[in-house]
């Protein structure tokens, strides 16, 4: 899960980057799916990859713009499954 936070809360620059170069990101990890927030300040996005160097890539390409906080997260199918042991 990936949490972006606009720089000045302006989304402009962000939409306009997209707009023009695309998500830019390398191959290798792939955008499921994002949301954002309805003051356009954050969006909240699904993204997989098994190399966590291409995710620091990705970051990268966008971090004059906005802020990132990336959470390794799972299925709540995979988290009960994981929990079972300890129940």
């Amino acid at each position: 899960m990936v949490i972006e936070r606009f720089k000045n809360q302006d989304a402009i620059p962000v939409y306009r980057r997209f707009r023009d170069q695309g998500r830019m990101t390398p191959e290798g990890l792939e955008y499921v799916s994002g949301w954002v927030d309805t003051k356009l300040e954050r969006c909240f996005q699904i993204m997989e990859t098994s190399d966590p160097k291409l995710m620091a890539q990705w970051t990268a390409r966008w971090s004059d713009i906005v802020d990132f906080e990336v959470v390794a997260v799972m299925s709540s199918a995979d988290a009960v499954q994981a929990m079972q042991p300890k129940l």
